[in-house]
């Protein structure tokens, strides 16, 4: 009786083609829990600054700001008005856009919030106080 020793063609065939398939889910996977990470960090900026402007800029001006930066809310981290793709909030190729709404001169009595999701519809915050 003639002992072989090693793998035949097939079965180093079938431990690549398992490989293979691993690597694809791991790539698909890893795709979509950052896609994932991106809407969370995006709803999270979102919902700072929204926190920022009801709680801390209108208590003390009764009104909203026509435009929003670092400068307006500082009791929001500046590195929140920078979409996932370092875009400034309001820039043409923003995820974030502000929008001041029945303003006079620079003060408004409302405004809309909203930021582009990936996997969702969009994240959208509006004023409390109109």
């Amino acid at each position: 009786m003639k002992s072989s020793r090693g793998f035949t063609i097939v079965e180093l065939l079938i431990v690549v083609v398992i490989l293979a398939g691993a690597s694809v889910l791991f790539f698909v996977q890893k795709s979509q829990v950052e896609s994932a990470a991106r809407d969370t960090a995006r709803k999270t900026a979102i919902n700072a600054m929204y926190y920022g402007l009801e709680e801390v800029y209108y208590k003390q001006n009764q009104a909203y700001p026509r435009t929003i930066t670092s400068e307006i809310l500082p009791s929001v981290d500046p590195d929140l008005f920078t979409d996932p793709n370092d875009v400034r909030i309001n820039e043409s190729d923003s995820n974030y856009r502000y929008e001041g709404t029945n303003c006079s001169g620079d003060t408004c009595k409302s405004y809309t919030l909203r930021t582009i999701l990936e996997n969702e519809a969009d994240f959208i915050k509006e004023s409390r106080n109109d």
